[in-house]
């Protein structure tokens, strides 16, 4: 029988996929991944053995049984579940996002998941329990982060079951979650049993029973711990911690009482560069002077200093490179973060107490500010800012420095009635134009801050936007479709308080050839939604959440009243649509959507 040798084309192609059996495994970027899966039938069958971490971005846009159909050899999976506007009491709290279905696909399956990040999601007792019981022996990874539902006997099953088998568990994660305290029974069954823990955070919950003495013994049975935040507890009551927590490179929570002296006496780790101090005030100060040179991470949002404290600190900060904090800086602190912190790459200012800015006319941040951090700060990624003024000056000023943000947001704060140079179409088109790397853009204004003229600039100028957050923004539905017409890269819009009709919310959504998600508050509403439905295609879900009023407790703890404006929500889905609605949360797509 004749052989006929390989053809050079045969050859070529063998070794190319072997070769790329050899690489897709390095290849981390899920963006590259999935560009990479849609290459062919081959490939996309290797993405699906060797990918390693998911994220879902949106709970509802799949199904567990689906995904783990596809990903069988996943080791940490990322979920979240309510939309961000959850994080702000825009959404009814029993809207959804609950864990219960991922938890339990996840205890049937054989995939050897270690490690679980659930964000903005409701989390049970039951379900932690779960967890403990069916991935026990090897959960390394459990992150809780701004979810609800669970109390301190969820976390017990956890850190019972963890210590129970293997004691694998290296980070616990609970940043700003609700929890309901019952005791701090789970902190101590981990002080006594977990050997290898290296991040412990429950900073920014109300959780008060947390023993001093078992952190301590955290510390001394962890020779690998490099972060712990924590809720209140007395600074001077960790001094023992401090010393044995040797490796330690991030610190955050804690409290200072009124004996400032004393602070003298607690230690500081020698690695600690991370730091996020609670109620630090300008007595306490001196105190960090001395570790401040080396400091990398700032974490300022709930210290109690004003402009010239801040000044006083960040001068002392030359390896300074995240810095969170809020507008009581002031553009005098902002210009010492520029002469002093070339390094800066992150910066997140958040709004102060109302009460605080009407004291203190310095710490106020506008476009002087802004002008001084883009011409100083050149190698600054993110800024997330609340202003007071701004200007299409400052706006081109960033786009003409920062050529490295990836992420800009900001929103204009109405302390200020009278802004001189509305509307900003301008500042915002060279921005975008000078900020190429830009993936997440938000601008939050108010009327008149942005044409329609400038949403045509954001569509035209946004080609590598993937996330897109605008706040009474454009002057009719011209503006809308305008942007339409660009942002080819864009999969999530949310809007707030505009001015646009259903309809042409309905065609800007067809026109936005990669959008996956949408979330629009105040619009043009009709008696009947009808226009809504002219999006509806097959995998599309529409919500439409009602006009609703709620009341809440002012500073002065008397109920104020407020209403919320409709919302909606549509995403694309493979799940179909979803069975969980409560009462708050009307569907409208007609088309069903099963896969």
């Amino acid at each position: 029988m004749d052989h006929h040798p390989p053809t050079p084309t045969t050859l070529t192609s063998a070794m190319s996929d072997t070769v790329f059996e050899c690489v897709i495994p390095y290849i981390n970027d899920p963006k590259d991944r999935e560009s990479v899966s849609l290459v062919c039938k081959k490939w996309f069958h290797l993405d699906a053995l060797t990918r390693k971490h998911i994220t879902i971005a949106f709970c509802y846009t799949s199904t567990p049984a689906h995904l783990l159909r596809r990903f069988s050899h996943i080791e940490s999976i990322k979920l979240k579940g309510k939309p961000r506007a959850a994080m702000f009491n825009l959404i009814p709290e029993d809207w959804g996002g609950y864990v219960r279905p991922w938890v339990l696909e996840f205890s049937r399956s054989f995939v050897a998941l270690n490690s679980f990040h659930f964000r903005r999601m409701i989390v049970s007792d039951e379900d932690l329990e779960l967890i403990g019981k069916s991935r026990g022996r090897t959960l390394q990874v459990l992150r809780l982060d701004k979810c609800s539902g669970f109390s301190t006997d969820g976390l017990l099953h956890i850190t019972s079951s963890c210590s129970m088998h293997f004691r694998n568990l290296k980070t616990l994660y609970l940043e700003e979650s609700s929890i309901i305290e019952n005791g701090g029974e789970w902190l101590h069954e981990l002080a006594l049993h977990n050997k290898v823990l290296e991040t412990l955070n429950f900073y920014m919950t109300e959780l008060a029973e947390v023993s001093h003495h078992d952190l301590e013994l955290i510390a001394k049975n962890c020779s690998s711990l490099v972060s712990v935040k924590i809720s209140d507890c007395e600074i001077l009551d960790l001094a023992a911690f401090f010393e044995a927590a040797s490796a330690l490179e991030e610190f955050g929570g804690g409290s200072f009482n009124d004996q400032p002296d004393m602070y003298k006496y607690v230690p500081i780790p020698p690695k600690i560069c991370l730091v996020g101090l609670t109620y630090l005030g300008k007595h306490e100060l001196p105190h960090v002077f001395p570790f401040a040179s080396r400091i990398k991470k700032m974490d300022l949002l709930y210290a109690l200093l004003d402009t010239e404290d801040h000044c006083l600190l960040i001068q002392r900060c030359p390896n300074l490179e995240i810095l969170e904090t809020r507008n009581v800086i002031g553009d005098r602190g902002l210009g010492v973060l520029a002469n002093f912190c070339k390094k800066l790459r992150r910066l997140r200012i958040e709004r102060g107490a109302d009460e605080q800015e009407m004291e203190d006319v310095e710490g106020m941040v506008s476009h002087t500010g802004l002008i001084s951090l883009a011409e100083g700060c050149t190698e600054l990624e993110y800024l997330a800012v609340y202003v007071t003024d701004i200007t299409n000056a400052s706006l081109e000023c960033m786009g003409r420095h920062l050529k490295n943000l990836c992420d800009f947001r900001l929103v204009l704060l109405e302390q200020q009635e009278n802004i001189a140079d509305l509307p900003l179409d301008y500042g915002v088109q060279a921005l975008l134009r000078g900020c190429h790397k830009l993936r997440r853009f938000a601008i939050y204004l108010r009327p008149g801050g942005l044409t329609d003229r400038g949403l045509g600039f954001v569509g035209q100028h946004s080609q590598n936007v993937r996330w897109m957050l605008l706040g009474y923004v454009g002057e009719s539905d011209a503006g809308l479709l305008a942007l339409s017409r660009g942002c080819p890269k864009m999969q999530k819009l949310e809007m707030r308080g505009c001015c646009f009709s259903e309809s042409a919310i309905a065609t800007a959504v067809l026109q936005l050839a990669s959008l996956r998600y949408i979330w629009v508050q105040g619009y043009r509403r009709s008696q009947t939604d009808s226009g809504l439905l002219a999006m509806a295609r097959p995998f599309w879900n529409i919500e439409l959440i009602p006009a609703r009023r709620d009341v809440h407790a002012d500073a002065l703890g008397e109920a104020v009243e407020t209403e919320q404006p409709s919302h909606i929500l549509a995403y694309y889905s493979l799940a179909g649509q979803r069975t969980d609605f409560p009462d708050s949360v009307v569907p409208l797509n007609p088309i069903s959507s099963a896969t």
